[in-house]
């Protein structure tokens, strides 16, 4: 696919909002989606509808080869070993609270539970709940004065020789790059059960989860150019065998009777209920999607194009940066001088410009930092250096109304 022609394939950025044309800065929020997605989705509800697995007729039969192609997609994409490492789940948090419940039984009072300071919440507090219902102790990995992960820090907490280490692939908040596959391989030389939280990364990199030899890696399709409602648990087989099934009843069973019930076989035994159908093909178009990009080229232009993000919001001046590093991935999170963050993006609002303000579920991080919270611009596939500058230009007046 020709980058130049990209854009157009994502129907809601052609719109306008109060006579602005939409400048989308939000997709390490959500990303838009294209329209190949949007068709597949309507296609299986138009002539596909029907619950996969269970019934003899056509549509079933349709819609079931279509759900578990996307297995196939993903064991490629983020390169598993085996397809039944792949479990759909309805996004990052329940992955993460699928596999800290299933711990549960795995862990004793004191053990210890190392989790990344920047974290999103949802790679927080499921291990806090873990914590609680085993007596385990949860303690952060500190952060650098650059807001990237203290790696002296990290080997010293090891000394204590943490059963769980929980880690973000890429900040949510700032976009900086943990070096995953180097931290999980020392939390296995301590026997520690390791967590990648990648949902910010996926759309970014390249993954691979033989590589970076963690025991579980999970993230969304909806920051995936997919749908929201999807989500994906990859773990290694036999730690993801051992878990303790969060959800039971339909699907995820073998025999049921009322003198006891024998569970499946991964991965249904961890998919229970009628699962997501027309958000897991939404899933398999964006990785369709994805696997017709020139990578190399579009990472290049990504890379280029947040370098730029980040040298213009400091040539604006009276702006501070967080953690702002020349490989960072996808997001710049920034303040205006003293001002409250919610008032400057109230005000990109009203030009058009999209960018999300807040704690961004990472309510430790803004302690670390010793803010209230910050504004976040974030790229994706179809940002172009036009967004940038008319986000610029928007920031020029809000400067020039609020100081």
């Amino acid at each position: 696919m020709d980058l130049s022609t990209l854009r157009s394939q994502f129907p809601a950025l052609a719109q306008s909002n109060d006579g602005y044309p939409l400048c989308y800065l939000d997709t390490a929020a959500t990303s838009q989606k294209p329209q190949q997605v949007i068709d597949a989705m309507n296609h299986y509800y138009q002539f596909d509808n029907a619950n996969v697995h269970r019934a003899a007729h056509q549509l079933s039969a349709r819609a079931t080869t279509q759900y578990e192609a996307v297995r196939d997609k993903l064991r490629q994409l983020i390169c598993a070993e085996r397809r039944e490492e792949i479990i759909f789940t309805h996004g990052t948090t329940e992955s993460i609270n699928i596999v800290a419940h299933g711990l549960t039984s795995q862990l004793k009072p004191g053990e210890l539970i190392l989790i990344d300071s920047a974290a999103h919440h949802a790679n927080i507090v499921p291990w806090q709940e873990l914590a609680q219902r085993t007596g385990a102790i949860v303690k952060p990995i500190p952060l650098t004065d650059d807001c990237r992960l203290d790696i002296t820090a990290f080997d010293a907490l090891l000394n204590e020789r943490p059963v769980i280490v929980a880690l973000s692939h890429v900040s949510n908040v700032l976009g900086t790059v943990n070096p995953v596959a180097e931290l999980v391989a020392k939390a296995k030389q301590v026997g520690a059960i390791t967590l990648v939280d990648g949902a910010q990364a996926i759309a970014h990199m390249d993954v691979d989860v033989q590589a970076i030899d963690c025991d579980f890696y999970v993230f969304s399709g909806h920051k995936m150019y997919g749908p929201t409602g999807i989500g994906v648990l990859y773990g290694r087989f036999e730690p993801l065998d051992n878990l303790t099934p969060l959800m039971t009843g339909g699907e995820m069973i073998k025999t049921v009777s009322f003198s006891g019930t024998v569970f499946n076989q991964l991965p249904n035994r961890l998919e229970a209920g009628t699962p997501p159908i027309a958000e897991v093909i939404g899933l398999g178009a964006a990785i369709d999607f994805l696997n017709t990009l020139p990578k190399a080229q579009l990472r290049e232009a990504e890379q280029t194009l947040l370098i730029y993000l980040q040298d213009s919001l400091l040539d604006l001046g009276d702006v501070e940066l967080y953690g702002a590093h020349s490989d960072n991935l996808g997001a710049v999170a920034f303040n205006l001088a003293g001002e409250h963050h919610q008032d400057v993006g109230i005000l990109l609002d009203q030009q058009g410009i999209a960018v999300r303000c807040g704690h961004h579920c990472a309510m430790p991080l803004m302690q670390i930092l010793q803010l209230n919270g910050c504004c976040r611009a974030s790229i994706g596939v179809y940002s172009n250096k036009a967004d940038i500058d008319s986000f610029i230009t928007a920031m020029k007046s809000v400067k020039e109304l609020l100081l």
